[in-house]
């Protein structure tokens, strides 16, 4: 029991001077510092071994106290110790826990374990509402509620908390309940250096005058104050390079710290006229912090400088034709001073010659020198001008400065061009070298000023030829032509040779006069015109124009026709006709007129020349070839044509007698078993007209249905459609039709009485028939007859390809070409009356008329006949003379060939 008692009270003796200890020193350990002993303030972890502790730390006598007497004493004795250790606590109430923290230290950190000063045990701090009473200030720090430390709760900042005082000390009171205490605790805040110097401005303006300040002079200055204390809060002071100025800090204990800026050279404000230094004060922390202040030095000025130019001497170039008003230089001079020294005014003190001064004016102000009179340079060529400028300073300076004005010569007169003599109009076949115009020309400048050169525009087709000094010639350079230019506007240009040159202008109109050069010509040189036949007498068939580009009678164009021309009609007679008995033309209009009808089987095509002559002295004339074919139309019916030779028909003949008009009777003979094929006879028959209207077709009107017999479609031929029997009777009557393909279409029947006999009477017949037609024909049987007929057929066939081949590719080119024909320019160009038909078509074929080219064929054994004719559009012939044409006669075609076929594109069938 007493060894309990005394150890309680030796910790509360521990517990009072570890309150008294500074917080910077170490608290010692407790209970003895054995192992397993808690530090910091915290509660124990069981009243056993608090007791067996105590008692080991007792020094009661030799006698010690085992551990198991020891805990057997705690359990009945340790409510009792516990009652007693706080009594001793509460009684050390009156006493202080004295704490220190250094400033700025961060929220959280812990500044002393609290509770365990305070003698509570673990988990008392919380129960017991273990916290600081505020005073009404703010006190940054707050008890952790869990543990009963001290810790830092916000910013602690020393400067704001206790300004310059040493040392900082904060005076806290704790508060714990059950039973309710009060205890005091001291908390020192530490400084440390957070705060750099600080000076009362960040610039400071002085003003020193240069020259009149001597080395040495003192200005003050006011120092830097630092928040912090002891040796952050010494200062000292440095200033930036310079030559002219240094510190002076002075310290006395009375007046403390006085800090000076001594001026070390005179300043000079031309060379700088504000000095801009930095003050820097340092703290005697560690790290050092520094403030800075701006010390802006500004030189006052003195009079101490005269205005100077910035040339000595200016040169100017003035044209004389300069204005008045005209800026003539601005001088520009500068002082260096300021103020009023620096202001000055400029002045023109003289100038040579004397006389012109007051030609030029100056500004005071700005030195600008300007003109206001008028220059002339053969009067002065230059001008010399004293200028000054004086400043207002006391005793004021002045500079001086020297203006020289050249004047120049200016090109201030334009050439002067007159016309002395014109000759017009000019006729057109006037020679070159012509003189049309003579010319003076002068400038009243002198020098390259007025050296003139001289040129016409345009060049062509007249020119200037100089005669002597000033005078010139306007003259032909060129042949005339009054049709492409009847009058030119001719301007002669006259420049000097100033710089910039002057240009002057005169304008000479020249007309051209006609002279009749020019002969009338035609748009074509021939003319293609197509003409229906059996047209209107007085009908207008084509319209010719030629143009003659001259001008009044010259240019007035009468037409006739030529009759020393090629031209002229092919009459059926095979004879020419003059061209006058067909055609008429209008001397003033050249209108072609029909005199009569025109009739295509008595001509086909009419060609004459028209003549165009101009009223001219003398009088011109061209000529244009007119080529007119007539358009066939179908006014003529077929025709049968006899049998060849005087005999009677035999087989593959036809004999013949007169039956009446549009039909004729024909007689043949056929032999009985005579195969298909074998050729009875051949119908033959001519048109009178051509082309389609000439192009026939045979056809079997009698007997309809299947006869022994069938004609070719175009051949004409008779022939077996089948073997001939006895029931075919004794004779056969065929009645054929032969059509032409004109619009309406005309016809002709034909009526053949074929007489079936053996085939002995058939070879005498046909042996009859050939000694009664000639030598020319040889007697034999019917078969051999035919077999001969059948193979002329087909020659004519190969023959009708070839032609239709060659018919269709000129029939295309000249569809192409007249269609080219049509779309180029050209001159007018009428038909007669009535459409002209170009091209001609049908289902079994195509072809055209030709105004150069004609073909015969040969029908049967009748005359040849042109009816096929292919021809070109109209253009200009090539330059050169024009080769006449001459018609010819193709040889004629086989007797066998008896339709026109060969103007179709294909060949045809013989039969239907």
């Amino acid at each position: 029991m007493v060894g309990a008692c005394a150890a309680a009270e030796q910790h509360t003796v521990s517990l009072q001077a570890q309150k008294r200890r500074p917080s910077g020193s170490a608290a010692p350990p407790r209970c003895g510092g054995e192992p397993g002993c808690e530090r910091g303030g915290a509660a124990r972890g069981g009243q056993e071994s608090r007791c067996i502790r105590a008692a080991a730390g007792s020094r009661a006598g030799p006698g010690r106290v085992t551990a198991a007497a020891a805990a057997a004493m705690c359990v009945w004795w340790g409510p009792v110790l516990r009652v007693l250790v706080l009594q001793a606590a509460w009684a050390l109430g009156g006493g202080q826990v004295r704490y220190s923290v250094p400033e700025e230290a961060k929220a959280g950190t812990v500044v002393g374990r609290l509770a365990q000063d305070l003698g509570l045990e673990a988990g008392e701090a919380e129960a017991r509402r273990l916290r600081l009473v505020s005073q009404g200030r703010r006190t940054s720090v707050e008890v952790s509620g869990a543990s009963g430390a001290l810790v830092v709760s916000s910013r602690l900042d020393r400067e704001e908390l206790c300004g310059k005082s040493a040392p900082c000390a904060l005076r806290l009171e704790v508060l714990v309940e059950r039973p309710l205490r009060v205890f005091h605790v001291e908390l020192e805040v530490t400084d440390i250096n957070d705060n750099a110097p600080l000076f009362p401005a960040a610039r400071k303006n002085l003003s020193i005058a240069e020259f009149t300040t001597l080395p040495g002079s003192r200005f003050p200055l006011e120092g830097a104050s630092d928040a912090d204390v002891g040796a952050n809060a010494q200062l000292s002071y440095t200033l930036s390079p310079t030559e002219l100025f240094r510190l002076d800090l002075q310290k006395k204990e009375e007046d403390g710290e006085s800090l000076f800026l001594v001026v070390t050279k005179p300043l000079d404000r031309e060379t700088v006229p504000v000095h801009r230094l930095v003050l820097t004060a340092s703290d005697g922390g560690r790290p050092s912090l520094t403030g800075t202040m701006e010390l802006v030095i500004s030189v006052l000025d003195v009079n101490d400088n005269a205005p100077q130019f910035n040339q000595s001497v200016y040169k100017v170039q003035l044209p004389e034709n300069a204005a008045e008003g005209t800026l003539v230089t601005r001088l520009n001079a500068t002082d260096p001073d300021e103020g009023l020294n620096k202001e000055f005014s400029y002045s023109i003190v003289s100038s040579v010659p004397a006389g012109n001064r007051a030609l030029f004016s100056i500004d005071p102000k700005t030195g600008e020198i300007r003109l206001t009179g008028a220059l002339d340079f053969e009067d002065v060529r230059l001008h010399e001008l004293q200028i000054q400028a004086i400043d207002k300073g006391w005793a004021p300076l002045s500079g001086h400065c020297k203006v020289l004005v050249e004047v120049l010569d200016v090109n201030d007169n334009a050439p002067e061009v007159w016309v002395t003599s014109l000759s017009v109009p000019v006729p057109e076949d006037a020679a070159v070298g012509t003189v049309v115009a003579l010319l003076s020309v002068s400038d009243r400048d002198s020098g390259a000023n007025g050296r003139v050169r001289c040129a016409v525009w345009p060049a062509a087709p007249f020119g200037l030829v100089s005669t002597f000094a000033g005078s010139y010639s306007l003259v032909l350079r060129e042949a005339l032509d009054r049709e492409r230019v009847s009058e030119y506007e001719v301007e002669v240009r006259a420049e000097d040779g100033g710089s910039p040159s002057l240009r002057a202008r005169r304008g000479v109109r020249v007309p051209v006069s006609d002279v009749n050069d020019n002969a009338p010509a035609f748009a074509q040189a021939v003319y293609t015109v197509l003409a229906r036949e059996n047209n209107a007498a007085g009908a207008e068939l084509a319209r010719l124009w030629a143009r003659d580009p001259d001008e009044a009678d010259n240019g007035r164009v009468r037409y006739s026709v030529w009759e020393g021309g090629v031209g002229g009609g092919a009459s059926a007679g095979g004879g020419w006709r003059p061209a006058s008995s067909y055609v008429s033309v209008d001397a003033e209009s050249g209108r072609v007129w029909a005199l009569q009808p025109l009739d295509y089987e008595e001509v086909q095509v009419l060609q004459f020349e028209v003549r165009a002559v101009d009223a001219g002295e003398p009088p011109l004339c061209g000529n244009a070839t007119v080529q007119l074919f007539v358009v066939d139309e179908n006014d003529n019916a077929p025709a049968l044509l006899p049998a060849g030779g005087g005999g009677g028909p035999g087989p593959g003949a036809a004999g013949s007698a007169a039956s009446g008009p549009g039909s004729e009777a024909l007689w043949a003979w056929a032999a009985w078993g005579a195969p298909a094929g074998q050729v009875v006879a051949k119908i033959r028959a001519v048109d009178a007209d051509s082309g389609y209207n000439a192009w026939l077709r045979y056809e079997l009107w009698e007997p309809r249905g299947k006869g022994p017999f069938r004609v070719g479609l175009y051949s004409g031929e008779v022939s077996t459609a089948r073997a001939l029997e006895e029931a075919d009777g004794p004779r056969q009557r065929l009645v054929i039709v032969v059509r032409d393909h004109g619009e309406p279409a005309r016809s002709v029947t034909a009526t053949l009485s074929v007489s079936l006999v053996e085939g002995a009477e058939a070879a005498l017949a046909a042996a009859g028939s050939s000694s009664s037609s000639g030598p020319g024909l040889r007697a034999g049987a019917g078969a051999e007859f035919g077999a001969t007929a059948a193979g002329a057929a087909a020659a004519t066939n190969v023959w009708l390809v070839v032609a239709i081949c060659a018919v269709s590719s000129l029939f295309l080119l000249a569809v192409v070409l007249y269609g080219a024909s049509r779309w180029a320019p050209r001159a007018g160009v009428l038909s007669g009356p009535g459409p002209a038909t170009l091209v001609c078509a049908s289902e079994v074929g195509s072809w055209s008329y030709s105004q150069r080219q004609s073909r015969s064929l040969c029908v049967a054994d009748g005359a040849g006949k042109s009816d096929l004719m292919v021809f070109s559009p109209n253009f200009p012939p090539p330059p050169g003379p024009a080769a006449k044409e001459t018609q010819s006669e193709p040889p004629a075609l086989p007797d066998t060939v008896s339709d026109p076929s060969c103007l179709t594109s294909h060949p045809f069938p013989d039969s239907p």
